[in-house]
């Protein structure tokens, strides 16, 4: 049987518009007004579990993304870039830290923009005090993992969009056993609605296992 594993990548770019927010209206929001020409706040920050989405809204909003645990010394950024965003701030190192502080003073100065992501609020993080006391000084918001109901709410308007028939059961079964974070379980959707059609075959349980076999 042929694997899938090369499927499960995002169909479409992360974008504000295909972001399940569930319970982060306010923080989407939040951000989107940031984001707007006429906002006067330099930095913003999310914060919050693995599998919340700041990744997702971090690629979303920024010309330039740097992820701190791949990159924790922070180098090579381009400051002449309009918005800027550093993922996982809790990875960087010593000369990281130093960068990132360099970093948002420049943006600052220049009318540009920082956004950051961590797993923490910036007072809680293992950082330098006068890196955490900037990154404190913007807008902070808190992002929340989606409850099961949210994502199944969420994977049923995706599979009625796709025209998907799927069994009473079908999206718990899921739920309870391919990867729980949402990029992956609208990636598992995409290619279940893949192999049901090129097997011509009905979406059922007997079908839900063959594919997350092949994974």
């Amino acid at each position: 049987m042929r694997q899938l594993t090369l499927e499960l990548l995002p169909e479409a770019s992360p974008c504000l518009d295909n972001f399940v927010a569930g319970g982060n209206g306010e923080a989407l929001t939040g951000l989107a007004a940031w984001l707007a020409p006429d906002s006067r706040e330099a930095s913003l920050l999310l914060w919050g579990e693995a599998g919340a989405g700041k990744t997702h809204l971090l690629r979303a909003s920024a010309t330039c993304y740097v992820d701190a645990a791949r990159r924790p010394d922070l180098e090579n950024v381009d400051p002449t870039q309009a918005v800027h965003a550093v993922d996982n701030v809790e990875a960087l190192s010593g000369s990281g830290q130093i960068a990132l502080f360099n970093l948002f003073n420049r943006l600052r100065a220049a009318g540009g923009r920082l956004l950051t992501a961590a797993s923490q609020p910036p007072r809680q993080l293992t950082l330098r005090e006068d890196l955490r006391t900037r990154l404190a000084s913007g807008l902070v918001y808190r992002l929340h993992a989606l409850t099961d109901d949210e994502k199944i709410a969420a994977l049923s308007a995706q599979a009625r969009a796709r025209g998907l028939r799927l069994p009473p059961e079908a999206l718990a079964y899921i739920l309870a056993r391919a990867p729980r974070d949402m990029r992956s379980l609208t990636a598992f959707l995409s290619a279940l609605d893949r192999y049901s059609l090129e097997h011509k075959r009905a979406i059922t349980l007997p079908l839900l296992r063959e594919v997350l076999q092949t994974l």
